[in-house]
């Protein structure tokens, strides 16, 4: 894992709340207009972040998960990425 990697909290934004829906059978987020069906990979990604996590710690967590997962690091940073635009994520840095 790249040492170089921001040293940033992820978490959920408090717009959304994140849980299993029964009907769905999927993950979802929760906001005052709908509902967003998470797919699978999506959900593991985000339930790691209900509480704040830090990139390296998540990405860690996933690899034990999901030992044989290639371009895993590249994805999940992508996926991060495009759920700050979509405001699901926020990220706080944090001072080393």
């Amino acid at each position: 894992m790249n040492d170089n990697m921001p040293r940033s909290n992820l978490q959920i934004s408090s717009d959304y709340r994140f849980q299993w829906e029964e009907a769905q059978q999927c993950f979802v987020l929760l906001y005052p207009e709908g509902m967003i069906q998470l797919s699978s990979t999506a959900g593991e990604i985000l339930q790691r972040c209900q509480q704040k996590i830090v990139i390296s710690d998540l990405l860690k967590s996933l690899q034990k998960s999901f030992p044989d997962a290639d371009e895993l690091v590249a994805d999940v940073l992508e996926f991060i990425h495009d759920a700050e635009q979509q405001g699901w994520l926020n990220r706080e840095s944090q001072e080393v």
